[in-house]
């Protein structure tokens, strides 16, 4: 079994068929599976996988997970996985036709733990960007990993290497990825890319980070941030990459979760534990050589949401 594709169903009907018939289409050819992880559903998301588990029965595995939310479904579709290969993929999202056998080729090319890939952002508006793999070869290449950070759907990961290291993801929170995705590079020096749009991710208006109404989950960010300070304090190189993990304070404090917090009064609070928790773990904040690198326009918007 090459690989095992595992994607968490949390409601997602409408985009369910999609998303497996984009990997179904990938798989030809190549020996894997789909392990589609159901997550106490309330739609039709669960009729739809079984369906699709009844016509590809030798391919697609349904299984249930009643603990709530896609970090458990996740932790639970890679106990069960059987592939030399791990790939995180989201339902309301899917993939290149030319994904799976390009990313497990340069896998095995490369003997690789960890192989990178590029993806293309469709929003809502019908705007596109695309979020480009860490270019392999730099010398800054785990620097920019960890600046950066990746969803778990922009990174094919070597089974065995993600089981001896007992990785997992942080279950009871949404902002799961965040706390470890960033530290996976720390763990190996095998790594390779593929800077390619492969993936299409896909805003989702239903999506946890999206809905309409407030969500006191957006405060999250803390408690994942602190997870992910540890991490690199357990592994022995917070000194080593201090700057870079500086700078994803910064701009997941100041840039990112801003966002969130300005959509609604409830969210305001967020703005003073942002302050409070950078200046905690680093009181000299401003002079990080990558804040200065930016350009005087983002340097300012960090400021003034520093302040509000």
């Amino acid at each position: 079994m090459k690989i095992s594709i595992v994607i968490p169903v949390y409601n997602a009907k409408r985009y369910l068929g999609r998303c497996l018939d984009s990997v179904l289409q990938a798989l030809e050819g190549v020996q894997g599976e789909i392990l589609l992880v159901n997550n106490n559903s309330t739609d039709d998301s669960p009729k739809i996988a079984k369906s699709y588990q009844e016509k590809h029965s030798k391919i697609v595995r349904l299984l249930e997970c009643k603990t709530p939310g896609a970090a458990a479904a996740r932790n639970y579709g890679a106990t069960k996985a059987r592939g030399d290969y791990l790939w995180f993929i989201d339902a309301d999202d899917y993939i290149d036709e030319t994904a799976i056998a390009k990313l497990l080729e340069k896998a095995e090319q490369e003997n690789a733990d960890l192989v990178m890939l590029g993806a293309k952002r469709l929003a809502r508006n019908g705007s596109t960007s695309y979020l480009s793999a860490v270019e392999i070869g730099r010398s800054d290449t785990k620097s920019r990993f960890i600046r950066y950070g990746m969803g778990p759907w922009q990174v094919l990961i070597r089974r065995q290497w993600w089981q001896e290291h007992r990785f997992t993801f942080r279950e009871g929170i949404i902002h799961e990825d965040m706390e470890l995705m960033s530290a996976l590079i720390l763990y190996t020096d095998q790594f390779a890319s593929v800077d390619e749009p492969l993936y299409f991710y896909c805003d989702n208006p239903e999506s946890v980070l999206h809905k309409s109404k407030f969500n006191p989950h957006i405060f999250d960010i803390f408690p994942a941030l602190e997870g992910l300070y540890k991490r690199f304090e357990e592994a022995g190189v917070k000194r080593r990459y201090y700057a870079e993990l500086e700078w994803f304070f910064i701009w997941n404090l100041l840039i990112d979760s801003t966002k969130d917090f300005e959509k609604f009064p409830e969210g305001k609070p967020g703005f003073k534990q942002s302050r409070q928790t950078l200046t905690h773990y680093f009181p000299d904040w401003r002079k990080n050589r990558f804040l200065k690198e930016k350009p005087l326009k983002l340097r300012l918007k960090i400021k003034m949401n520093y302040y509000r």
